[in-house]
């Protein structure tokens, strides 16, 4: 495989209409399962703290969805491929996201949130992997980059509604919480029922049942190398919430504290906004262009990101294009992660693919926005955004030479 469809039928499949029932179907999911989980976080710490529960609940409650999560897309990457039909599972896991979601609802302390969102995450760790393998096999090869990036646009629109509709439901439930998160199951079981009627799963013949060390050994090398990449890049890709909390401390002696956290807030709309409109874009480009070094490049923006942090004033402008950039390259990195993985591995292995890849991913999230987290409390925003650079433009270089090698 060398960075082109791999026959003749992959590339008329792909070469037009490729934004068919399974691709409409995914994006559609993807838009309404984040608007639905994304009502819900974004009243998680207020309500914990109704709650009796702190800050260090809220961290915990995070930390063990997202561990949760990330075992789960790695056993069901490798189950997947040994099964004849997929939307099944991934119809579960979004119905076990949605009534894990709804369930805050029911919460009347802190642990029941924490297993309410432990089990909301599960099944989206249990869908992730499947998801992706079914959304490849509905286009050919050479459409991977423009139906990665579609439904990587759609979630990231769910993003940006669903915060405000929370908003909005507040109010108008009079700040009942519990109904807010009733009103979750709306978009949450849409999301299910998008999968169920939408998506058209091909027949496929599973792979044969091996040991889980077996099946990670049967994965491609180059795919191996990506993956040292993706992991190098990783482990320095902090959750962008700490861009809030830059924008927030930084304008504060300028703007006051309510004025801060306004402009922050709207800076992190923008950052979306780019995100959801780079998204497709990348995969466009990607169709059309080496995808490896498109990453390669997506990720050296995220070093020149963190350059600017380290290196200019960082009044409101030169924050607005940090997170402009922040926006532009996550937009890159996961549609071109995505499409990459799609390409670099057989339809037959595709599940297992996408699970480790979703797997190496979440361990870097975890690793980058603890090591982000303690160099900013211990030294300052240099260091911390100066480790970033650093894994930034080594998961870049890496990438690069994966391109060339290849």
């Amino acid at each position: 495989m060398r960075g082109k469809p791999r026959g003749s039928e992959d590339s008329r499949e792909g070469s037009g209409g490729w934004l068919n029932r399974t691709v409409m179907g995914i994006g559609l999911a993807s838009l309404l399962s984040d608007w639905s989980h994304e009502m819900a976080t974004t009243l998680l710490p207020a309500f914990v703290a109704t709650l009796g529960g702190s800050a260090a609940w809220v961290g915990v409650i995070e930390g063990v969805a997202d561990g949760l999560s990330s075992f789960a897309k790695m056993g069901s990457g490798y189950y997947t491929d040994q099964v004849r039909r997929r939307k099944p599972i991934a119809v579960g896991g979004y119905l076990v996201t949605a009534l894990g979601t709804a369930a805050f609802g029911l919460a009347s302390a802190a642990w029941h949130v924490a297993v309410a969102r432990g089990v909301a995450w599960f099944g989206r760790g249990v869908r992730t992997p499947v998801r992706k393998a079914l959304l490849a096999g509905g286009v050919g090869a050479s459409a991977y980059g423009r139906a990665f990036g579609f439904e990587r646009m759609m979630d990231t629109c769910g993003a940006i509604v669903g915060p405000a509709t929370a908003v909005m439901l507040l109010q108008l439930f009079r700040h009942s919480y519990e109904s807010v998160f009733v009103s979750t199951l709306v978009p949450g079981l849409m999301a299910a029922g998008c999968i169920g009627f939408l998506v058209q799963e091909k027949g496929r013949v599973p792979v044969p049942h091996v040991r889980f060390g077996v099946r990670l050994r049967m994965l491609p090398r180059h795919y191996r190398r990506f993956l040292l990449a993706v992991g190098m890049f990783g482990m320095g890709d902090f959750a962008h919430t700490l861009l809030i909390l830059l924008a927030t401390q930084q304008l504060t002696p300028v703007l006051g504290a309510a004025g801060a956290a306004s402009v922050a807030a709207g800076l992190y709309v923008g950052h979306n906004v780019a995100y959801a409109a780079c998204a497709y874009g990348a995969g466009w480009l990607g169709d059309r262009m080496n995808k490896r070094r498109l990453l390669a490049a997506g990720y050296g923006l995220a070093a020149v990101m963190a350059l600017c942090v380290i290196m200019l004033p960082l009044t409101k402008w030169v924050l607005g294009l940090v997170f402009l950039l922040g926006g532009v390259y996550v937009g890159v990195e996961e549609t071109l992660e995505d499409a990459l993985c799609a390409e670099l591995v057989s339809k037959e292995q595709h599940g297992m693919a996408f699970g480790v890849l979703a797997t190496i991913n979440g361990v870097g999230d975890l690793v980058s926005s603890v090591v982000v987290g303690a160099l900013w409390a211990g030294i300052g925003v240099e260091a911390a955004f100066a480790y970033s650079a650093v894994l930034f433009a080594a998961g870049a270089t890496l990438v690069w030479g994966v391109a060339r090698s290849e």
